[in-house]
């Protein structure tokens, strides 16, 4: 036992020392991960499950790894919750809690509803090569059973039919499937988890379209005190700046179908690197977003050697009103800091850290930028444009991009707010930084992978607190 408790007491600081590894940010032991799946919070804990590849840090045969946490911050490796199996690869999927036994494994059992991906029907060019399973727990997520009769809802004979989000609509006393069909959504209800009726489809000839619709998520919100109902919709490619990204529609949804209130696009984060993001169940009103932090445009290539991804942090998200309309704002969850310091506008400072907070907050709107910077020149610049109404990142001098010719980037998004003044927080990691502006109104994150860290911060046109943040894991 003393041996063992010495190996992981020397491992974890050669796992925070690893080039380009976060230490604020989730990433998998080893190997290979994307999309982060079936999120719930039950008796405390966090769940976290994501696809998976343990035998390669490039895509492959795709697994569902687990991590479990607390508080969001600090999290704890799990072995593998689900394997491939004769149905096929263990796509994306969903967790509810039973609470009334509908399916029958039992009170409060926990259900994951998954795609199940036939790789062998694909390289037969079957078109039914994707189908939604089930699987059952019984001691809180930690291992799984699948169910005998899978799947559960067959192929109708589309290409791409994954990504099952189920919710329990009390309205209706029924479980609610949102699922990716090709170029839309298609809503399923179920009584039992087992048998799914189709109710209706959403996106045909609304939204963007530039590639496939993924990963949806379907959930009510509260704001001026009335309910409003949200999905999250993941795009590959089609994204604004390029690639992949999250676009969502705010409106109605009456247990058949999803009305938006209008036809505008709009996006939960306008930086390249936040994709196929999702909220945790079982988290009462508060709506706990959690995005994978990559982009399919490189994100097999990118320069990092055992592993391969990392999520964004976690974000809450909230709806506000502007001028009669809605949009997500999404912040981050707190963290905890251990110093902080003023920089005045035109003046630079060096930092022990890169894991920083900056921000800044009731200055009046005109240009500035903020820039990261190291001693061998390589530097990310962001901030806003007052001529175009348009916030920015430039990752054009940000260190090694030889790895993608997609990589080397300046990108803008739009200023949603119309207040006289700016609400800016920048939140950065060992190879990442994630913008929230306005309130989170809009949001930029973006990666990098500079030869040394970024330890030298300067400010133009804006005066920032920059505080240092803890390491985490």
């Amino acid at each position: 036992m003393k041996k063992i408790v010495l190996f992981c007491l020397l491992a974890l600081p050669v796992f925070a020392q690893e080039q380009h590894r976060p230490r604020l940010h989730f990433t998998p032991p080893s190997m290979w991960m994307n999309d982060p799946n079936g999120l719930f919070y039950e008796n405390g804990t966090y769940h976290l499950y994501y696809q998976h590849y343990p035998k390669s840090t490039v895509w492959g045969p795709m697994h569902w790894g687990h991590a479990t946490s607390s508080d969001l911050l600090r999290w704890k490796h799990q072995p593998i919750a689900l394997y491939p199996d004769s149905l096929g690869l263990i796509f994306s999927g969903s967790v509810v809690v039973d609470r009334q036994n509908t399916a029958g494994f039992g009170e409060n059992a926990l259900v994951a509803i998954f795609t199940s991906h036939n790789m062998e029907w694909e390289k037969a060019g079957r078109i039914d090569r994707e189908n939604q399973s089930i699987a059952f727990s019984n001691d809180h997520g930690y291992t799984w059973t699948k169910y005998a009769g899978n799947p559960v809802l067959k192929n109708p004979g589309i290409a791409d039919f994954r990504d099952p989000n189920v919710s329990w609509y009390a309205p209706g006393n029924k479980w609610i499937m949102a699922l990716a069909t090709q170029d839309r959504e298609t809503f399923y209800s179920s009584k039992d988890l087992k048998t799914w009726t189709r109710e209706s489809d959403f996106g045909a000839g609304i939204g963007a379209h530039g590639g496939v619709w993924e990963c949806p998520d379907l959930f009510s919100m509260e704001v001026d005190g009335k309910e409003k109902w949200v999905l999250l919709v993941s795009i590959n490619p089609g994204a604004p700046n390029g690639g992949s990204g999250t676009q969502y529609f705010v409106g109605d949804f009456d247990g058949h179908q999803f009305v938006p209130q209008d036809a505008e696009t709009r996006w939960i984060d306008y930086g390249r690197d936040n994709y196929a993001g999702v909220t945790f169940h079982e988290t009462g009103k508060r709506r706990v977003f959690l995005g994978w932090m990559s982009n399919w445009d490189y994100a097999t290539v990118v320069p990092t050697k055992s592993w391969r991804s990392a999520n964004t942090l976690p974000r809450d998200l909230a709806l506000k009103n502007v001028s009669g309309k809605y949009f997500i704002s999404s912040t981050p969850i707190d963290l905890p800091v251990e110093s902080a310091k003023k920089l005045a506008s035109g003046k630079s400072m060096k930092s022990s850290s890169a894991l920083l907070r900056i921000s800044a907050k009731g200055q009046a709107v005109q240009d500035f930028s903020i820039v990261l910077a190291n001693a061998k020149g390589e530097q990310v610049t962001m901030g806003y444009e007052k001529s175009t109404n348009r916030y920015f990142v430039d990752r054009r001098q940000s260190g090694d991009f030889s790895f993608s010719s997609k990589f080397s980037s300046r990108d803008y998004a739009p200023r949603i707010s119309q207040s006289a003044t700016i609400d800016f927080q920048v939140i950065t990691d060992v190879a990442s930084a994630e913008m929230f502006a306005d309130g989170g109104l809009t949001a930029m994150t973006t990666i990098y992978f500079p030869s040394e860290e970024y330890k030298v911060i300067s400010a133009k046109g804006i005066s920032v607190d920059v505080e240092v943040v803890k390491p985490i894991l």
